[in-house]
């Protein structure tokens, strides 16, 4: 299944990682109607069309936008998740562009995980 090495995580190792990461950076890109309606644990809300503006910020207004601290570029453990992984897919293009190196996608993002585990909010 997916993994480190392939630049994408599973289900089972994103739920590992909300158990037993505090520093785990999880990143929603989905619509704000889209966030509302449910969404992963501890992820934060950066939709898709802000995401190069949010990661371009300078740290003290990320955290004022955002209430949480801009994770450094070689940051270990960012993950992106949309619906169904594709607009997660394009996010990391971006953040990758601007100097992230250990970033992450959930292929199977909301829809598999709200099957999973029902509607998630936090």
């Amino acid at each position: 299944m997916a993994g480190t090495d392939s630049g994408t995580v599973s289900y089972e190792e994103l739920k590992h990682l909300l158990a037993n990461n505090p520093n785990l950076f999880l990143v929603d890109v989905r619509n704000q109607d889209e966030w509302d309606a449910g969404h992963i644990p501890r992820a934060i809300h950066i939709q898709l069309d802000t995401v190069e503006a949010a990661f371009s910020m300078n740290p003290e207004d990320f955290r004022a936008r955002y209430g949480v601290e801009k994770p450094p570029l070689n940051s270990p453990n960012m993950v992106f998740y949309c619906r169904t992984g594709k607009r997660s897919a394009q996010s990391l293009c971006t953040v990758k562009r601007l100097g992230y190196v250990n970033v992450r996608n959930y292929p199977g993002s909301y829809t598999e995980w709200s099957a999973r585990e029902g509607r998630g909010s936090s």
